[in-house]
């Protein structure tokens, strides 16, 4: 199992933190550096920052990866040429993971400009044509959203990127399993790990592919302080922000997205407690400091560090590459580079031992 780290935009780091942190990455042992991205700074060139930053410590860099962007803010021609260059830069130390985000709400559609789509369609036309085009193939495609003839990337030779698929559902992973490089996950726990490696397996099988080609990776939230009530906050906010969103979930909501998963992993009493909380005027305090700690524990960690890398080591089961995604308990740097530290490869794999 490969061990990365991921930081995200929550932890305030401006271009020196990027690159500082990227070099303290590669100084610790972890062997990839990965973001996921929303409406701002431009994530490829994030990657690029931080490539360029590890190979200061290690020869050639650290490979980066996005996990994942929504395919919404980008055509694939896009991300093929902002792959691809990544690719070519880093001489193939770069991933590049797509989602369809939150194309199955209207609102968000709306926002950006989109028709009313099939989620699984969308991103069974992005894999096609994305992959054909950074594997150096002229793609000609109809499909539901995407309508191409005769296109090539001029790159030569093909940057092959690595595409990989952000996905949580059954439908979605059969899909992964069908075409994407890589899967990849997010608030898992092991049992659920397990269950997303079978249904990638069955959408493998529907194309004679085998399985283990497709590589499982998962962002696993850590946050660590010497005061673990401070630690446990800022982990419960972070984490129940993704199941229960802006507001309290329609039925047909709750089928969709994060509240799908959770509610799959068997936490939907909790949820529909937290939904309580907030349906009669309670904050987002309140609801985090309500929430079961054995909820939050089965799908990531918070408490003080000597904890954290035995904790990750037992959360990673299953995976191919496991993400150290960083909490900040408190807002400095210092608060991610204490995570990086409590989950330094050399740690967490002497807990695996």
């Amino acid at each position: 199992m490969e061990i990365g780290v991921g930081l995200d935009h929550t932890l305030g780091m401006n271009w020196d933190d990027q690159a500082n942190l990227a070099r303290e990455a590669a100084e610790l042992g972890y062997e990839s550096i990965w973001t996921p991205e929303n409406i701002g700074t431009d994530s490829f060139q994030v990657c690029a920052r931080r490539w360029q930053a590890s190979c200061d410590v290690v020869a050639g860099g650290l490979t980066t990866g996005i996990g994942v962007s929504p395919v919404m803010y980008r055509t694939p021609i896009g991300f093929a040429m902002s792959g691809g260059t990544m690719s070519q830069q880093t001489g193939g130390k770069f991933i590049m993971g797509i989602g369809a985000g939150s194309a199955y709400r209207p609102a968000n559609r709306r926002d950006l400009g989109f028709p009313r789509v099939s989620a699984l369609n969308l991103m069974r036309d992005y894999l096609t044509t994305v992959r054909g085009l950074v594997r150096g193939e002229r793609v000609s495609y109809q499909g539901e959203h995407i309508n191409y003839r005769n296109i090539r990337m001029a790159i030569r030779p093909a940057p092959n990127t690595p595409v990989y698929l952000g996905t949580l559902g059954p439908e979605m992973l059969r899909l992964a399993g069908e075409l994407a490089d890589g899967v990849c996950l997010n608030w898992c726990t092991p049992a659920q790990i397990a269950w997303s490696r079978e249904r990638i397996a069955e959408g493998a099988e529907r194309v004679g592919r085998d399985p283990s080609e497709v590589k499982v990776v998962e962002y696993i939230r850590i946050c660590v302080d010497d005061d673990a009530d401070v630690a446990r906050r800022a982990f419960a906010k972070n984490c129940l922000g993704y199941p229960l969103g802006a507001a309290v979930p329609t039925e047909r909501e709750r089928q969709f997205g994060y509240r799908a998963h959770f509610e799959r992993m068997g936490y939907t009493e909790e949820l529909a407690g937290a939904d309580a909380i907030r349906a009669r005027g309670g904050d987002m305090d309140e609801v985090a400091d309500a929430y079961p700690s054995e909820a939050l524990l089965a799908v990531g960690y918070y408490g003080q560090p000597d904890g954290a890398a035995a904790a990750f080591a037992k959360l990673a089961e299953g995976l191919d590459v496991a993400l150290v995604r960083v909490i900040a308990a408190r807002p400095e740097i210092a608060s991610t580079q204490a995570v990086m530290r409590a989950c330094a490869p050399e740690r967490v794999r002497a807990a695996l031992a």
